[in-house]
């Protein structure tokens, strides 16, 4: 049995409503770091790998993580954030300046549809998911804790619940009508354990949090 924690980043400046131009280099804020300790003394054994992003809010999120389990191996992989709008429409914006833009992305409903440069469409995000997915799979570690995004895990759990196959407008709605029922506070922690080709849900940790 393999145990594999996906673990929400800590509150990060887009979070708290600051204006963020490169999705890769947006920071934690002082309570996003603090998240993040508490997120490392959630662990009662050491992992044994440590997964981020490439950006920069996960590799911080990590950190205290990656220093009280100094032994441990780490490794990116490609669990990074869902950017749908291009990288010089959002620049020097802050969330609430985006949700236009935001809202009119998800109505449009088009999982091909790329908005830009920096941009990927949602087929390309769910790809990396399944991707995600097949390297659960292919783990020999027993415990992988792996520092990710809100929307990346909504999206694995959402593959993994619906068994959803065809990426069209109406699966599209389907996960917009799944995220919005599914919350995940930061630096929460969804807890999974993977047998051979099975996969489950052990819970959403947030104690740590309080």
């Amino acid at each position: 049995m393999i145990s594999i924690w996906l673990i929400r980043h800590g509150e990060s400046e887009a979070n708290a409503g600051l204006p963020t131009s490169d999705v890769t280099l947006i920071n934690l804020t002082q309570k996003g770091q603090q998240q993040a300790n508490k997120a490392a003394s959630a662990f009662t054994q050491a992992p044994s790998l440590i997964v981020t992003s490439p950006y920069i809010r996960t590799k911080q999120t990590a950190q205290p993580t990656v220093e009280r389990f100094t032994s441990t191996p780490q490794t990116e992989w490609l669990v990074h954030e869902f950017t749908y709008l291009s990288l010089d429409r959002r620049h020097n914006t802050a969330a609430k300046e985006r949700l236009p833009m935001s809202k009119a992305y998800w109505e449009r409903c088009d999982p091909n549809y790329v908005d830009g440069v920096g941009a990927e469409s949602f087929a390309d995000m769910i790809q990396r998911v399944q991707d995600f997915r097949q390297k659960i799979y292919r783990l020999e570690e027993e415990f992988t804790a792996v520092f990710t995004y809100e929307i990346f895990i909504r999206a694995f759990l959402w593959l993994m619940l619906s068994n959803t196959v065809e990426i069209n407008s109406q699966a599209m709605e389907e996960f917009q009508a799944f995220i919005k029922s599914l919350k995940i506070p930061n630096c929460g922690i969804v807890k999974l354990e993977c047998r051979n080709s099975d996969i489950w849900l052990n819970g959403v940790s947030t104690s740590h949090l309080s």
